[in-house]
């Protein structure tokens, strides 16, 4: 009897660190997720702060990419960081889908926009720097006021309205600024490989960015409505579930 009462005490012991140790780690998670979302914020507050700036001052978008480029290409890079969070659990949002939006974003700056300087003053690069800008502004602010409980209604508000519009805009940016570097890929054969060389291997670079322009056509559409019907939970839950009822 004795003893059934000395294991019942430790079992109670170790759940009861391990569920300080939960409570500790979630505390830390949510600590760095706050960090993290504010610090990014700030990011892009600051990226934006310097694009309106550079435009007044030069009454001009040519020379905006190269005048905020640091800036972009830091913490754009330091968004990987999210496909982390959900690979450890931190944040519940699939590893496939995060990675997939955050290594598009990468290979818009550094394998396109970076690397073909030829379009760094199309206008379409200003377009989807200003969609993202305004979009991660909005999206970082939503996270940070959630994690800290107080949310105002206008920050949901913007984060499940402005992608109606900003969405497909941004898109179009990529989209063109994809289209206005084909001919200098074509052109000079940046990143191509070409046979014979030593691996026996052929890539096109020209060709595999059509098919990234492509590929656009089916995954736009699924996270557009996946979004649509995001909004339509958070903005307007209580209508559904009476309607449902």
């Amino acid at each position: 009897m004795a003893s059934s009462e000395e294991d019942g005490g430790g079992n109670g012991s170790v759940e009861e660190k391990e569920n300080g140790k939960k409570r500790r780690l979630g505390a830390v998670a949510t600590a760095w997720l706050i960090c993290y979302n504010v610090a990014m914020t700030a990011g892009w507050l600051v990226l934006g702060i310097a694009m309106v700036r550079f435009y007044m001052q030069k009454g001009t978008h040519k020379g905006l990419f190269r005048s905020v480029q640091k800036t972009l290409k830091f913490f754009q890079t330091f968004a990987m960081l999210e496909v982390v969070h959900c690979a450890v659990g931190i944040v519940h949002t699939s590893v496939l889908v995060t990675g997939v939006q955050v290594s598009s974003r990468i290979f818009m700056v550094w394998f396109i926009t970076h690397s073909i300087k030829q379009i760094q003053n199309e206008e379409s690069v200003i377009l989807f720097l200003v969609v993202w800008t305004v979009t991660e502004i909005t999206r970082y602010s939503f996270y940070t006021f959630n994690l800290l409980n107080h949310l105002p209604y206008f920050i949901k508000w913007a984060r499940y309205n402005f992608f109606i519009i900003l969405y497909p805009v941004g898109v179009a940016g990529e989209l063109l600024t994809i289209y206005a570097a084909l001919p200098y890929v074509k052109k000079t054969g940046i990143f191509s490989l070409r046979l014979p060389n030593k691996y026996n291997v052929s890539f096109d670079y020209y060709y595999f960015l059509i098919v990234i322009m492509f590929s656009y056509i089916p995954l736009f559409p699924q996270l557009y409505f996946h979004m649509l019907r995001q909004r339509r939970k958070v903005l307007h839950g209580e209508v559904i579930v009476e309607k449902d009822d």
